[in-house]
């Protein structure tokens, strides 16, 4: 058998992707926020957005997707719409899961009494460690740093796995199989689904 030459001259111009296009396609996609917002900030946000709970759990609104790309574009969907609903379930699960476990609120109340404690005794006149000053957010790492040992005796980290893993079954069943094409007819999710169901 002969060689056979091949040309593969040519000119190829590589557009760069910057990180920041990256993240704002990702933040244009499931709307994540640009900063941490407050706790108290973020229950009074969403129980702004929260869709009435028997609208959220009508089970005649429960059936399956026609197809995985059908699917995919549904929990997208479910999860703009229901965004509150969901937090308030993630919410649900932490309280469940302290309730549950008593070791866990006990060393969780220790810890913060520990801290209340040490910031009320040193408000006013400075914290000396080894002969070195303490600020009050150093305080909170060394209290912090003194009771992980503790807690995760207690198997906080097993119940934080459990919240991460229940509410991510919990939210993403309930944004695969709940209708929202029936619920919330628009021209937005004609166009992104199609047919009607």
């Amino acid at each position: 058998m002969g060689e056979t030459a091949v040309d593969l001259s040519g000119h190829i111009e590589a557009t760069p992707i910057s990180v920041d296009s990256k993240v704002s396609q990702f933040q244009r996609l499931f709307h994540v926020p640009t900063e941490i917002p407050d706790f108290k900030e973020l229950i009074k946000q969403s129980s702004q957005k929260v869709r009435p709970w028997m609208e959220f759990l009508n089970t005649g609104n429960f059936k399956t997707a026609p197809s995985v790309p059908r699917t995919a574009k549904r929990i997208k969907k479910n999860i703009e719409y229901f965004y509150g609903n969901y937090i308030f379930v993630s919410l649900g699960l932490v309280i469940y899961c302290l309730i549950t476990s008593p070791l866990i609120l006990l060393a969780l109340a220790g810890s913060f009494y520990i801290n209340r404690y040490v910031n009320r005794c040193y408000e006013s006149k400075n914290l000396k460690l080894f002969g070195l000053e303490v600020s009050k957010n150093q305080r909170f790492l060394v209290v912090g740093m003194l009771t992980m040992p503790i807690l995760y005796l207690v198997g906080v980290h097993a119940a934080i796995f459990w919240v991460l893993g229940a509410s991510f079954m919990v939210i993403m069943l309930h944004a695969a199989f709940y209708n929202i094409e029936a619920v919330n007819p628009s021209p937005e999710t004609e166009a992104l689904f199609g047919e009607e169901v």
